[in-house]
């Protein structure tokens, strides 16, 4: 509660350095803000293009947007996190300077992505738009799967960052073990072939069930799936396949912050 309190009370600092973030991001490039769509566009047209050699089904949604709404929380954790890990170590000058709580860093990190996030919902409305389809209610839940998004990266974030003040290793293979994860999560692929294969199929004879929770603890699986369900699908998150991670970010959030909070005391040392 303290931490919160803190944090509540340097929230103009939050802003204006998410702010920073974003002018410093785009001052200079010639596209401007248009490169926040730039990526998750550019990657739905090349699954779009592999799509039709492999041939996945993707049920009553069309590709290309069921590709676009999984890629627009994959994008966000995937930059958040990885800015996350790097913020500490990018903003020497200010640790070095004055004190205010350390984590402002990581949180500006995603406040910053929750801007360009904003930006992919006008396009993933347009898309809907493009293919005559509408929200319903269910749609209500974005706000909670988006909060949930936001503490996965977070749990990252943390520990990420404070083990990369002290090894700058961590800062440049993140982005890489983040990249293979997502072949680890089903933003290619609908959930539903892994749960058809691993349930349904028992792919795996008796490791079957064994194998699905082990899939859905990555925090991503369910995101992806519920993302897609309350957007496209008009249908409630498959909560089951939510759980595993849940818990997952539950157990590895406090630790992640904690561990931030002992080693931010020698910050300032290190760098």
């Amino acid at each position: 509660m303290n931490g919160l309190k803190e944090l509540c009370a340097y929230r103009e600092l939050i802003a204006v350095l998410a702010w920073k973030n974003i002018a410093v991001r785009y001052k200079q490039a010639y596209l401007g803000i248009a490169w926040a769509v730039l990526k998750p566009v550019t990657l739905m047209l090349i699954f779009t293009l592999v799509k039709s050699f492999v041939g996945i089904d993707s049920g009553d949604i069309p590709y290309p947007i069921l590709t676009f709404a999984a890629l627009m929380p994959w994008t966000f954790f995937q930059e958040s996190a990885s800015d996350g890990v790097n913020s500490v170590v990018g903003n020497t000058a200010l640790i070095k300077k004055i004190y205010f709580p350390r984590e402002i860093f990581p949180l500006t990190s995603v406040v910053t992505k929750l801007v360009e996030l904003g930006i992919n919902f006008l396009i993933l409305a347009c898309l809907m738009a493009w293919y005559g389809m509408s929200p319903s209610v269910h749609f209500l839940w974005v706000p909670v799967i988006i909060g949930y998004t936001v503490l996965a990266s977070l749990a990252v974030a943390f520990a990420g960052a404070a083990i990369n003040v002290y090894y700058r290793d961590v800062g440049q293979a993140l982005p890489v073990l983040l990249s293979l994860l997502m072949y680890a999560s089903p933003v290619i692929y609908p959930l539903q072939l892994v749960k058809d294969k691993l349930l349904v199929q028992q792919a795996a004879g008796d490791w079957s069930g064994l194998l699905y929770t082990l899939y859905t603890l990555n925090p991503l699986a369910g995101i992806i799936d519920a993302f897609q369900s309350v957007v496209l699908r008009g249908q409630p998150p498959d909560l089951g396949a939510m759980v595993p991670g849940v818990m997952l970010v539950a157990v590895l959030l406090p630790f992640s912050y904690l561990y931030f909070k002992r080693a931010e005391s020698y910050f300032a040392d290190v760098i």
